[in-house]
């Protein structure tokens, strides 16, 4: 076989379908040439896609296959919300497509067909994709209860602009209930609007949304979300994660960047303000959220009981 010519610097190092083919001039005997990876009908690359942004590999997928947009776990890690992480499945792409639309089976992408409404369609880099509230919803076929209380979480928090490129929420809770409201009989509707009744404005990650659930169903008060605390010459202090103001108490939960020398400094810092300020700390980790977290609810049990709380106060 004779070495191919180089491909046109556009379709160098992506996926690429028949469409791009023509435009960049490619002929139709390279797009043949066996020294292109085939990624089913229409679809070809040089090499492999694992070093490729999720965005650039479900591309092409979506743009041979018309009226589809990218859906289900597919769409949630492109709005970059939390889910579990799908094993063996990288190049394996969810895509939703109108009921009504022809069938379609093709390697690599797993199709949902179901009802869609224009406006439940975005774009994320010119890829069309399901909106945040649309793949919440079309989530809760898929996840757990806690695990779509999460997603709906990170949907409507504020973010923070300084360390995140936006300054608006990904959507309201409001915007949750019209999904509700318009996809009646829908699979995993009845744990969606259980989810609804759960979901608060304010966690900064699932990890806190999941400690927030244990400690409400150990039948604790439910603790308020990166509130700061206020001292009473008004000055404004840190935001603990979870907090009780009544009983000064802040609950900090430490993910794995905690151990890094200049995050445990800050820690410090910040258990030495909580002394200053004569709040309680309660720091929460990993290992506290085993066996449904209950390790960590019965450690905030300790700190509200000392605090002078007490069950039906």
């Amino acid at each position: 076989m004779k070495t191919p010519r180089s491909l046109p610097e556009e379709l160098r190092g992506r996926p690429f379908t028949v469409a791009d083919a023509a435009s960049a001039g490619l002929s139709p005997r390279r797009w043949r040439h066996g020294s292109l990876e085939r990624f089913g009908r229409g679809i070809r690359m040089e090499g492999t896609t694992a070093a490729l942004s999720l965005g650039a590999r479900v591309r092409p997928f979506v743009e041979v296959n018309e009226l589809c947009a990218a859906s289900h776990v597919t769409a949630a890690e492109l709005h970059a919300l939390p889910q579990r992480r799908q094993d063996g499945t990288f190049d394996v792409f969810h895509l939703i497509r109108p009921e009504g639309a022809a069938h379609l089976d093709r390697p690599h992408v797993i199709v949902h067909r179901m009802k869609l409404y224009g406006d439940e369609v975005t774009a994320i880099d010119g890829v069309p994709v399901t909106t945040p509230a649309r793949t919440w919803l079309d989530m809760a076929e898929l996840l757990s209860l806690d695990e779509i209380v999460a997603i709906g979480d990170a949907c409507v928090r504020m973010p923070r602009p300084e360390f995140e490129d936006r300054d608006m929420p990904l959507c309201s809770v409001w915007d949750l209930q019209r999904m509700v409201d318009g996809h009646r009989g829908k699979r995993g509707l009845r744990k969606a609007k259980d989810a609804l009744e759960l979901i608060r404005v304010g966690s900064d990650s699932a990890q806190e949304t999941m400690l927030r659930l244990a400690i409400v169903r150990a039948g604790l008060p439910e603790p308020e979300l990166n509130v700061p605390i206020i001292t009473e010459d008004g000055i404004r202090h840190h935001k603990p994660d979870l907090s009780y103001r009544k009983y000064r108490i802040g609950i900090e939960y430490e993910g794995e960047h905690h151990g890094e020398e200049s995050q445990i400094a800050r820690d410090i810092a910040r258990s030495e303000r909580y002394a200053a300020l004569g709040w309680t700390e309660v720091r929460i980790s990993k290992r506290h959220m085993v066996n449904d977290a209950k390790p960590a609810a019965a450690k905030v049990l300790v700190a509200l009981a000392e605090a002078g709380w007490r069950r039906g106060s």
